[in-house]
C-alpha cells in the first residue's frame, strides 16, 4: 500500500466499520508493550496464513468494542528498547524476517497507528523463538494447536504463484480497465453480465481477483498473467511477455524478426500460435486436382509445447518470459526453470504441474492438455509426419524442447535415431503394445526389405540403455519398465 494519508484514512475506515474483532484484526487503544507487539504480530502473521488472508491489522488508537477512534500516545517510529528503535527490533526478534508496515496517521486530532502485517508464507512466524496464533479475540501460543499448524505448513506448502497479489487497492471500474473482461467471458463461454458489478463476481470465482472491502479489490498474478491487456502494467509479471524470434539459416547470427508480446496468455495464445505457424516453413504436396501447402510441423505439436512453456515456468525464477526461436532447421522453445520431472519421463508421466492453477484455466478453455498426455499426442503427431524426434534439454534455470525440421533417415545422427527410438518405445508402451521392428520401421518410414536398419537402431538404444527387450522375444520396452 502507498504511504499515503487518504489511502490509509480509507483502510481505517474499512476496518473500523466491521462489526467485531476478527482472528486477522486487533483493536487496541493504549494497552501496549514490546513483547505484546511481537506476539501479536506472529499471531496475525499466522492467522492471516491460516485463513488465505492477503494482510493482518493491529491498529491502535481505535475502541475495541465501539470501534469509536479514541487516539493513543503510543509512537512507535519514535519508541525505544534500550538505545534501539522499536521496529528494528521487532525485526530481530520476529523469525523468519516478516513484511510489516507502520502507518500512522491524525483524525481531528487524535493519533491512529497501524500495523500492515503479511501472512507467513515460509513457515510459522515466531516471535523470540516462540509462534503464536489469534484464537477468538485471544493470543495463543501455536504449538497448543497442532490442527491449526499443520494447516499453516499445508497452505505454505500449496501456496502459488497464481495466488499472490499483481496490483491492490483497486475499484471495480480500474479492474475493467486492466484486464480483458470481454476476452474473459468469451473463453468461458458465458454472457457478459448486464451489471457492472458482476463482472468482477465472475471473476473472483476463478481467483483472478480478491475483494478486501467495499470497491476495494485486488488482481491476483494468476488474473494478470492470464487476461492483463498489458503485462508490464503488473510488476509481478511485466518481465514474462513472450518473445518470439526469427532467424536467417540455423544459427542466431542474424535474426529476421523479434518480437515480443506483451499480451497476456489467454488473451495472446490463439494468436501467438497462428502468428508462429504462418512463419513456420511448409512443404508443398500436389495431386491431380489440386496444390496444398502442407507445414514442416504439426499444430498440435506447436500447440501443446508452446502451452507447456507458458504454464511451467518458475516464476521464482528471474529471466525473461517464454521464447520461442525459429530456425530454418528447427525450432527453440525455452522457459525460466527446471521441470519438476526427469525429462526422460515427459511422455508416460502423471501429470504435475508448478503453476496448476493456471494449468487448470488453460486446460478448461481447451489451450492445452495434461502433461503425459498432451506431450505424447503431440509426439504421435511428430511420427505421423516422420520428424525427428523432439529434444529436450535442461539447463540450470531453463527448460528447452527444441522440434527438429524433416531430415531423411541418412541425415539422421546417432543420437537422432536413439532418441526417437525411445520416444516410439514410450508411445507404443502408453498404449499397451510393445515396440518391435515392425513399428520401428513404420516410425521411420524404412522399406520392409531394409529391415537391418531399424535392427542397428534398436542395437544402439539398448547399447544407450534407453530401452531393454521385454519378456518376449523381439519386443522392446523403455529402459524404466
Amino acid at each position: 500500500m502507498e504511504n499515503n494519508q487518504e489511502k490509509i484514512k480509507k483502510l481505517l475506515d474499512n476496518l473500523a466499520s466491521l462489526s467485531e474483532e476478527a482472528e486477522t484484526i486487533e483493536f487496541k487503544e493504549n494497552n501496549f508493550n514490546k513483547d505484546g507487539i511481537g506476539k501479536r504480530i506472529s499471531a496475525l502473521a499466522n492467522s492471516a496464513n491460516l485463513l488465505n488472508k492477503k494482510k493482518a491489522y493491529l491498529v491502535f488508537g481505535i475502541e475495541d468494542k465501539t470501534h469509536n477512534i479514541v487516539g493513543t500516545i503510543f509512537k512507535p517510529r519514535s519508541e525505544k528498547i534500550g538505545n534501539e528503535l522499536l521496529e528494528s527490533w521487532l525485526n530481530q526478534m520476529i523469525t523468519p524476517k516478516t513484511n510489516f508496515q507502520i502507518y500512522e496517521l491524525d483524525i481531528e486530532g487524535k493519533n491512529v497507528v497501524i500495523f500492515e502485517i503479511a501472512p507467513a508464507i515460509i513457515q510459522p512466524v515466531k516471535f523470540q523463538n516462540f509462534a503464536y496464533i489469534r484464537i477468538a479475540s485471544a493470543t495463543k501460543e501455536l504449538i497448543n494447536f497442532p490442527e491449526k499448524e499443520r494447516k499453516i505448513w499445508q497452505n505454505i506448502d500449496k501456496k502459488s504463484f497464481g495466488k499472490g497479489i499483481a496490483k491492490e487497492g483497486l475499484s471495480v471500474s480500474k479492474i475493467l480497465e486492466l484486464l480483458d473482461y470481454a476476452k474473459f467471458f468469451s473463453l468461458t463461454k458465458q454472457e457478459i453480465p448486464s451489471e457492472t458489478k458482476k463482472f468482477v463476481d465472475k471473476m473472483m470465482e476463478y481467483g483472478f481477483v480478491n475483494k478486501n472491502f467495499e470497491d476495494d479489490f485486488d488482481i491476483t498474478n494468476l488474473g494478470a498473467i492470464l487476461f492483463a491487456k498489458d503485462l508490464k502494467q503488473f510488476p509481478t509479471i511485466k518481465g514474462r511477455t513472450i518473445r518470439v524470434v526469427i532467424y536467417k539459416g540455423n544459427s542466431r547470427i542474424e535474426i529476421v524478426k523479434n518480437q515480443e508480446r506483451s499480451f497476456s496468455y489467454a488473451v495472446a495464445f490463439e494468436n501467438l500460435i497462428d502468428f508462429i505457424n504462418d512463419k513456420l516453413p511448409s512443404n508443398e504436396e500436389i495431386s491431380r486436382s489440386f496444390r496444398k501447402e502442407i507445414k514442416m510441423y504439426p499444430e498440435k505439436a506447436i500447440r501443446e509445447f508452446v502451452a507447456n512453456s507458458l504454464i511451467h515456468q518458475d516464476f521464482s525464477v528471474s529471466g525473461h518470459g517464454p521464447l520461442i526461436e525459429i530456425f530454418e532447421n528447427r525450432i527453440e522453445i525455452t522457459n525460466a526453470g527446471q521441470p519438476l520431472i526427469d525429462t526422460e519421463r515427459f511422455i508416460d508421466h502423471a501429470p504435475i504441474s508448478r503453476n496448476e492453477d493456471i494449468a487448470s484455466f488453460m486446460r478448461q478453455i481447451g489451450f492445452c492438455e495434461e502433461l503425459g498426455s498432451g506431450i505424447d499426442r503431440a509426439l504421435t503427431e511428430i511420427s505421423i509426419f516422420q520428424l525427428p524426434a523432439p529434444k529436450f534439454e535442461v539447463g540450470d534455470n531453463f527448460t528447452r524442447i527444441i522440434l527438429y525440421a524433416y531430415k531423411k533417415l541418412n541425415d539422421m545422427t546417432i543420437e537422432d535415431k536413439v532418441r526417437a527410438c525411445y520416444q516410439h518405445s514410450v508411445l507404443k508402451w502408453i498404449e499397451g503394445k510393445r515396440m518391435t521392428n515392425e513399428t520401428l520401421r513404420e516410425r521411420f518410414g524404412i522399406e520392409k526389405q531394409n529391415y537391418s536398419i531399424a535392427s542397428r537402431i534398436i542395437s544402439e538404444t539398448i547399447k544407450a540403455k534407453k530401452i531393454k527387450e521385454s519378456e518376449k522375444s523381439k519386443e522392446y520396452v523403455p529402459y524404466w519398465v
